[in-house]
């Protein structure tokens, strides 16, 4: 069974680039384009990590990071902030609701990829 990560993002090309190269890694995939639309994910089947883009519709990243961390039953679910607020107290606030990890955009994809795989190993 592949390791579940929901990819969550409003910008089109990230989520076409990122989700690509995870299939091909062998990660279960799927994507939402919203804050809401990432918790009915998640409550429909918590996966095992979240990308999390911070400026979106509806509902923002942060507050998704916090009502997830605020939620036993997903205590285990890892988040990774994506944003393009790379300002330390963006960062500090994201850590502080909960993230467990912090990329700033613009981000290399490969970047993604390599923290990705060290959060969540491929499964052999």
């Amino acid at each position: 069974m592949a390791r579940s990560v929901l990819l969550v993002d409003d910008e089109p090309n990230i989520v076409l680039s990122l989700e690509f190269l995870m299939r091909q890694a062998g990660y279960a995939v799927r994507v939402a384009r919203d804050g809401d639309a990432a918790l009915k994910a998640i409550e429909e089947e918590p996966p095992e990590l979240v990308l999390l883009d911070v400026m979106m519709p509806k509902r923002d990243g942060f507050d998704v990071c916090q009502t997830v961390r605020a939620n036993p039953a997903w205590k285990d679910v890892r988040i990774v902030l994506l944003t393009a607020k790379g300002r330390d107290i963006e960062r500090e606030k994201g850590m502080a609701l909960g993230a467990d990890d912090y990329i700033t955009k613009p981000f290399s994809t490969r970047e993604v990829m390599q923290k990705l795989r060290q959060m969540l190993p491929p499964e052999s």
